[in-house]
């Protein structure tokens, strides 16, 4: 299956992932945690993140004072200038990128700052975290623009 195709299902399939998240949010949270590493393990030895950079190309992550230091530092930038130049606060207050898709997303889908992302980017899709409970809406959110995310939550709703 196409990533696209992923993204698809997960959309024709969101009120069934919403009804799979609220059973989770009453599952054991070790079990769900469980569930969610085995498949996350899985469905990632298949996905190719550079084939699909739909993260990079729709959404923000939250960019920290520390990473937002780290770059800026890297790019040889003004902290100032870096925020000025790249960054917005949202309606959270945090700090995010000001357009999609990402700046430092190449032609090729590689990340021009890699090394020095944000924690939020090297962390994405979150599906391998512990205490996947406390974060079920916001993965449920990640299954409408990752496609890793969308089959995990087609492999769980397999199982449960």
């Amino acid at each position: 299956m196409i990533y696209k195709d992923l993204l698809t299902k997960a959309s024709e399939e969101l009120q069934d992932n919403k009804k799979l998240v609220q059973k989770l949010k009453k599952s054991n949270h070790r079990e769900v945690d469980d569930s969610f590493h085995k498949e996350h393990d899985k469905v990632f030895k298949k996905i190719d993140c550079l084939a699909c950079a739909n993260c990079c190309k729709t959404t923000s992550p939250i960019f920290r004072d520390i990473d937002i230091k780290r770059i800026s530092s890297k790019l040889r930038m003004p902290i100032g200038k870096f925020i000025d130049s790249f960054l917005k606060i949202d309606e959270d207050k945090d700090y995010v990128l000001k357009q999609s898709p990402c700046v430092f997303l190449s032609g090729d889908n590689t990340c021009d700052i890699y090394d020095d992302r944000p924690l939020a980017c090297k962390e994405y899709p979150h599906t391998n975290r512990k205490n996947m409970y406390q974060i079920l809406d916001l993965t449920l959110k990640n299954s409408q623009i990752c496609p890793a995310v969308s089959k995990i939550f087609t492999e769980l709703k397999v199982k449960k």
